[in-house]
């Protein structure tokens, strides 16, 4: 599914140097029909992740099988403080939600947030958030929330607030597919890995209380992936396959350099699952220079990134794919009757795709 370059948004520049399928205007299919089909992002992420949370997805969108091309408009929330560097890229490069509201939206990603505190009512972004929710329930044929989005969502749709947990839910963690008929997970290994980063947990219990269907849970971590109750207006993701690579080592450098500038109480754990030992012995080596540093009151040594980061496996990104893929696909099944009317013409509200009233 190549995405159209219409505007000149880096991100798009960037993935197409790097060899993700990303056409401009006019290379577009001729005479073909090849449909185009609208995305939106609302990026609700922090500064320093912006452009590359933007990338991470979509490279996936792009990666996908080429039944289509696609429009990617990012958009983000007014309430959101931001910097002068991120604010100029949003005046750029972004879009209003009045003009996605009014345009309309095929699809729609919904990013996690930076939060300050655990009641995700008091954040600055709750009420638009709800808002730009309700109007994707009505008007979009499916909404994937990730992780702290998924959150926001179980609280105020359903009713399920999240959890805090003992400790940080972090590193790659194995998963199993429990309704294998879902097209979500048609041809996806049956068991496989997903990156998670999170202090908080929606359980297997609290989706099934509010009545959505879990598709895929962790033994360790919890459900991954669920669905709303007709089985595509809205998919959750508590985990990030959307993470790169180094995604979970660039966290752990930003904590563990915050925990010796005295910015965080406990140096970090280690991501579970994602680090060979070899590479915790290099960072265990370095966290001994920082201490010795700090008593001396000399320069913090260099981060060994480049190092550690050579050596890492990355155990997900073909499922994380596959499933973007099933997501686009279930997505264009629904929608190419009627563009944006995808509940009209004969198509069941309650199960669109068809297999739940099997």
């Amino acid at each position: 599914m190549p995405i159209v370059a219409h505007n000149d948004l880096p991100a798009l520049q960037r993935l197409r140097a790097d060899g993700t399928t990303i056409v401009l205007p006019a290379e577009r299919a001729a005479n073909q029909d090849i449909r185009e089909l609208h995305i939106g992002l609302l990026n609700m992420m922090p500064d320093a992740a912006l452009e590359a949370t933007e990338r991470q997805f979509f490279r996936l969108v792009g990666e996908s099988n080429p039944i289509a091309q696609f429009y990617v408009h990012p958009f983000t929330l007014d309430a959101i403080p931001r910097g002068e560097k991120a604010a100029a890229h949003i005046a750029r490069y972004y879009e209003p939600f009045d003009k996605i509201r009014a345009e309309g939206l095929d699809a729609l990603i919904i990013t996690g947030a930076n939060v300050t505190g655990e009641d995700l009512s008091k954040e600055p972004f709750w009420t638009p958030l709800g808002e730009v929710i309700a109007w994707a329930w009505d008007n979009v044929t499916t909404t994937l929330l990730s992780c702290l989005a998924t959150h926001a969502v179980m609280h105020f749709r359903y009713g399920q607030p999240r959890v805090r947990q003992p400790g940080k839910r972090w590193g790659v963690f194995s998963h199993r597919v429990l309704d294998k008929r879902h097209p979500l997970v048609a041809d996806v290994n049956t068991r496989f890995d997903v990156p998670h980063s999170r202090w908080n947990d929606v359980s297997c219990a609290q989706f099934e209380a509010a009545g959505l269907r879990v598709l895929v849970d962790s033994e360790e971590v919890g459900v991954h992936l669920a669905t709303s109750h007709d089985g595509l207006r809205m998919v959750f993701f508590q985990g990030h396959p959307e993470y790169d690579t180094i995604s979970l080592l660039k966290e752990y450098k930003r904590d563990a350099l915050l925990y010796a500038q005295g910015k965080l109480a406990n140096d970090p754990p280690f991501p579970d699952h994602y680090l060979a030992s070899h590479e915790q012995a290099i960072l265990l080596e370095w966290r001994d220079r920082v201490g010795r540093a700090i008593q001396c009151g000399t320069a913090l040594p260099e981060f060994p990134e480049s190092l550690v980061a050579q050596n890492i496996d990355n155990t997900w990104h073909d499922t994380a794919e596959a499933v973007i893929g099933n997501w686009m696909g279930c997505m264009y099944q629904v929608t190419h009757r009627e563009r944006r009317k995808p509940f009209m013409d004969g198509i069941d509200p309650n199960d669109p795709l068809g297999i739940y009233s099997i």
